[in-house]
């Protein structure tokens, strides 16, 4: 079974992650970008929901396990691979001719929020789950690109408490600072919504994509020119 599976409904793409926790690792990376470029190949989807078919979790960011494994076996090419894999599935989404909405149906902690802060819409089900950058407690600093990212999603008031804090968040909170579309009740809720909302797109792809072109050129500026010093020297952690 593929960590992340996809399938049409009408028009609109649903793109799952189902890999339980669904940490992010290489080949996480890999095939979400294969299914992205899968998804593109059908000009007649318009829309496409990110989601996880987990029952508790959206992702809980990077597979620290498999990069701790990989760091001493020093298979420094993975690690890399990786990080850029993961540049490429971010700069995808803000780059995608077609809207992409994440449906956060259960916990999003560091790359795993990240991941739904690329996204362009994002609702979340309230009785159930948490939203959180946990970096500032495990030693590891944000790219200069997702930091560029995540400020288009999060009110940059908002983005200093909780990139500072670590504090984790819930639904109804989000939706208070406009970080997502709704706080929906539940799954059931939140499934619904959420297709509701993605049938609304029938933009024409041209313009679409010229649109989120434009709006986050500095965006993709900055992940191309800046981040790669730090995936090159492998700055991952910081001591002390």
């Amino acid at each position: 079974m593929s960590v992340i599976e996809w399938k049409k409904d009408e028009t609109v793409a649903v793109v799952a992650m189902c890999n339980g926790a669904n940490r992010q690792n290489i080949t996480f990376a890999q095939t979400m970008n294969n299914i992205f470029d899968e998804v593109l190949a059908d000009d007649s989807v318009s829309s496409l929901i990110l989601t996880s078919s987990d029952e508790k979790n959206f992702s809980q960011g990077v597979d620290l396990e498999w990069m701790l494994g990989r760091l001493n076996a020093k298979d420094f090419d993975s690690i890399k691979a990786f990080m850029y894999g993961m540049n490429s599935v971010f700069k995808k989404i803000l780059t995608m001719p077609i809207p992409v909405i994440a449906a956060i149906n259960g916990h999003a902690f560091g790359n795993g929020a990240m991941l739904s802060c690329a996204c362009d819409f994002r609702f979340m089900k309230k009785d159930r789950g948490f939203f959180c950058f946990p970096e500032v407690d495990i030693n590891i600093p944000f790219l200069p690109g997702m930091i560029a990212f995540v400020r288009k999603a999060i009110p940059e008031y908002k983005f200093n408490e909780l990139k500072l804090s670590g504090r984790r968040v819930g639904a109804e909170e989000l939706e208070q600072h406009h970080i997502i579309e709704k706080a929906c009740t539940d799954l059931s809720e939140l499934n619904s919504d959420v297709m509701a909302f993605a049938r609304t797109f029938q933009k024409k792809r041209g313009i679409f994509g010229e649109h989120k072109k434009r709006m986050y050129r500095s965006i993709i500026s900055v992940m191309e020119q800046e981040d790669t010093e730090y995936i090159e020297s492998l700055k991952l952690f910081i001591e002390g």
